[in-house]
């Protein structure tokens, strides 16, 4: 089966820690949230190096049920490729440090058939981290139920608004099923030239201090 490894660290700025480490770091951000909704049918979840985000993200991975939830949609953006539909994954497993996570084939299969799915390469699927950084947390949310689990990864192009209505019509009938849980991968906001967002509210004082408050906005929604 085709696989890639989610194990992979750079030098200076890891997306996570190594095996034990991440485990022992996933199991205190967890036990620091509270459970408030659970069980959650969807998240949004955000997708930066744990070292930034792995104590918010608890927060929505505590609403998860791991006794009822049986597949988990992970819907994440396109940062690497071009991309006016949706891909799936060529990969049959996606493995994670703390165990390996099984692509749903039969679900694939279903929406492969649809004809609105791109394949993503190997190569594609491992430069792309806006699904990779929700593996090790669903790897650990679902530990205990681990051996009925499966995941469908959707990498999710830059859409119309008539594809965002016909993908989710297509969706809409995995959401109806009460054993599959949706996570919406995110980011807060992407401030720069490069990404063509330069939002500037002055009466914050320096940039720095504008970009922190629209970020804290969130919390007020």
């Amino acid at each position: 089966a085709h696989s890639f490894n989610d194990e992979r660290e750079s030098d200076h700025h890891p997306w996570y820690a190594k095996p034990s480490l991440l485990n022992t770091q996933l199991e205190g951000w967890l036990s620091q949230a509270q459970s408030t909704i659970s069980p959650a049918r969807a998240i949004i979840a955000p997708h930066a190096g744990y070292s930034y985000c792995g104590a918010c993200a608890a927060h929505a991975y505590k609403q998860i049920d791991p006794s009822v939830t049986r597949r988990v949609f992970i819907l994440g953006p396109s940062h690497h490729v071009p991309l006016s539909r949706c891909a799936l994954s060529s990969a049959e497993v996606y493995k994670t440090p703390l165990y390996d996570l099984r692509i749903d084939q039969n679900v694939y299969a279903d929406l492969w058939k649809t004809g609105m799915f791109e394949r993503m390469s190997l190569q594609t699927d491992e430069d792309e981290h806006s699904i990779e950084m929700h593996l090790p947390y669903t790897a650990k949310a679902m530990e205990s139920h681990k051996d009925e689990l499966s995941i469908v990864p959707v990498l999710v192009g830059a859409l119309s608004e008539s594809k965002e209505q016909d993908y989710g019509k297509l969706l809409s009938r995995y959401l109806a099923d009460p054993s599959n849980l949706f996570i919406i991968s995110s980011d807060f906001c992407h401030w720069g030239q490069r990404f063509r967002y330069t939002y500037y509210d002055e009466a914050q004082g320096e940039i720095h201090r504008s970009i922190e408050h629209l970020d804290k906005m969130v919390n007020t929604f």
